[in-house]
């Protein structure tokens, strides 16, 4: 799998979506690696929360062209504008929607889904609050710290979104989920065998200062 060009990017657009770097390239990695399940599930849409730049939805969509239709969701309305640039400089179709993790999509309907969360460990008032009620929010453009701060164990998103996930997965669906070691991925396991999901270490690779994992998430057998 190609990873997209980013040249066009500048450093102004870094000050409000963040830069691609070492767990963007290992999502990237994992989801070359798993290609044959892919191209054997034959995803109609595949969608990523918190595009950020752009580069991981815009790398699968190269990669599943002919299949499916690739969204992504960013409650930045920069990242949302850097996903499509991105996309556009590589040439690929992506669409890009404004809105809080999956909240406008159907239910049910998303085969494949990649999230790269916020997930440093930080203290809650760091976090604030990720949600918006509409209209601008300009404060969500211009703060990084939406982009990295996880609250408690880093996973104050991640379990919101866990919490959706059989809303939000098609009956077949897959979820590629980013995680730091202290996002405590063993517990985050067993939770989501609790909500009927089965989830494996599917890679993991040890960076400066940070050890990262990818889990495979997808429904447990009927």
């Amino acid at each position: 799998m190609e990873t997209p060009h980013f040249d066009h990017l500048t450093a102004q657009d870094y000050e409000h979506v963040y830069e691609p770097a070492e767990d963007s390239f290992l999502l990237l990695d994992a989801l070359e690696a798993d290609l044959p399940f892919l191209n054997v599930l034959q995803p109609r849409l595949c969608v990523e929360i918190g595009s950020g730049s752009g580069i991981i939805i815009t790398a699968l969509s190269k990669q599943l062209a002919n299949t499916s239709l690739c969204l992504a969701t960013d409650i930045n309305l920069k990242a949302c504008d850097a996903t499509r640039r991105t996309a556009r400089h590589n040439e690929a179709r992506v669409d890009s929607l404004r809105c809080n993790l999956a909240d406008v999509l159907r239910k049910r309907s998303v085969d494949v889904l990649l999230f790269n969360p916020p997930y440093v460990v930080t203290s809650d008032e760091e976090l604030q609050c990720q949600m918006f009620a509409g209209g601008s929010n300009p404060s969500t453009e211009r703060n990084l710290v939406y982009s990295w701060a996880g609250g408690k164990d880093g996973r104050r998103v991640t379990d919101t979104l866990l919490q959706q996930l059989d809303d939000i997965l098609s009956p077949l669906g897959v979820l590629y989920l980013l995680l730091l070691r202290e996002n405590k991925p063993d517990e985050i396991i067993k939770r989501l065998e609790g909500l009927n999901f089965k989830a494996v270490k599917f890679m993991e690779r040890r960076i400066p200062g940070e050890y990262l994992y990818i889990l495979k998430v997808t429904r447990m057998p009927s």
